[in-house]
């Protein structure tokens, strides 16, 4: 029975089938269908391709691409397109590919490492050109370990440990990064100008590298400003605005409520002061919020949110540049692989209230 089920299910027709249908070698074929500069007798080319259309045989065009020096499909790991920045990246990624004829396809992990390990696998065995990976989990996996190797992933915004700097011996992952501890020291920076003193963290995942390199930064601010690190609560997020609307809750539940909360991105900023309007609570007369990334709705939320700026399509276009680049698809790399931030003063910071100011 057993064999009976497996003999009945489709194969798909090889080179090899239609070349033995065709009385011809496959090499012959193999000039018809990429129209090489072989010399192939007119009859004969007919035949083939009456023998391709009876078979019903289908290319391989990833195949064929490489073979070519053509990329033809290029996959996006990404965790999830609900946060702004990331549709960013996506675009600057697309805006490239579709310089070369190239199909984008997208990869939603949702931040879980079970879905990034299967992806991963998936993307190994499908035969695409390459990879454009945007961790939400910072964990390397074995898959990815195994797809880094063949030299055709790029890293973009997230970087994994042990993996950007040499997986093994002579294998290099590069990275597309912006200045994110330069960011938010400078943000941190300009709070404190503003004559803030008691202030909360919202972190992001631990394990993240932009959620490390923000904290690193406001830490350092923190420590310019004469104000311990470790004095300041921290409250870790997920980069959700459901995370920012728990963290509201908790910051504004303290004996001493800060006058001032840096959030290590927009969205749990977001989420953060529509709590804060719920409760009654005035931003930035009560309390000031801070964000990072300067997504669209930062602009579009009362009061504008004051943030840091970074070109998500720029990386996007720098890591789809890069990994043609390293594929031999193009011959030029991209211009810049670390990219500078920029400070975005709006109205959700403001000087702190009369009685916090310390003096001098």
């Amino acid at each position: 029975m057993e064999n009976s089920i497996k003999s009945a299910r489709p194969v798909r027709p090889t080179i090899r089938d239609v070349a033995r249908l065709a009385g011809v070698s496959i090499g012959t074929v193999s000039a018809v269908i990429n129209n090489s500069a072989r010399p192939v007798a007119e009859d004969t080319r007919r035949h083939v391709l009456r023998c391709i259309a009876e078979l019903n045989f289908e290319p391989n065009s990833a195949a064929r691409s490489l073979k070519h020096q053509r990329i033809s499909s290029i996959g996006f790991v990404v965790p999830d397109l609900g946060n702004a920045f990331f549709v960013d990246v996506a675009q600057g990624i697309q805006s490239v590919l579709d310089t070369v004829d190239c199909l984008l396809v997208l990869c939603l992990t949702w931040s879980d490492t079970r879905r990034e390990e299967y992806y991963a696998q998936v993307l190994r065995t499908q035969r695409l050109n390459g990879v454009i990976y945007l961790s939400g989990t910072g964990l390397p996996s074995p898959s990815l370990t195994a797809l880094a190797t063949k030299g055709s992933v790029v890293f973009v915004d997230e970087y994994l440990p042990g993996m950007v700097s040499g997986i093994a011996p002579g294998i290099e992952v590069p990275f597309i990064s912006s200045q994110n501890l330069i960011g938010a020291r400078t943000l941190g920076q300009y709070v404190l100008a503003r004559h803030h003193r008691r202030l909360a963290l919202v972190s992001g995942p631990r394990g993240l590298w932009t959620s490390e390199q923000r904290q690193a930064g406001f830490r350092e601010a923190l420590a310019g400003a004469g104000i311990p690190p470790d004095s300041v609560p921290v409250i870790r997020g997920d980069y959700t605005e459901q995370a920012g609307r728990r963290a509201a809750d908790e910051i504004l539940a303290l004996a001493a409520r800060p006058t001032a909360v840096l959030c290590a991105n927009d969205l749990m900023a977001i989420g953060f002061i529509r709590r804060c309007l719920e409760l009654h609570v005035r931003v930035p007369e009560d309390i000031s919020v801070t964000g990072f990334d300067d997504i669209p709705e930062a602009r579009l939320l009362h009061p504008e949110l004051t943030t840091v700026r970074q070109p998500g399509r720029d990386m996007g276009r720098a890591a789809a540049t890069l990994l043609l680049q390293r594929m031999g698809a193009v011959t030029d790399g991209p211009a810049q692989k670390d990219f500078p931030t920029e400070l975005c003063i709006r109205r959700s910071v403001g000087l702190s209230p009369p009685d916090d100011v310390v003096p001098g």
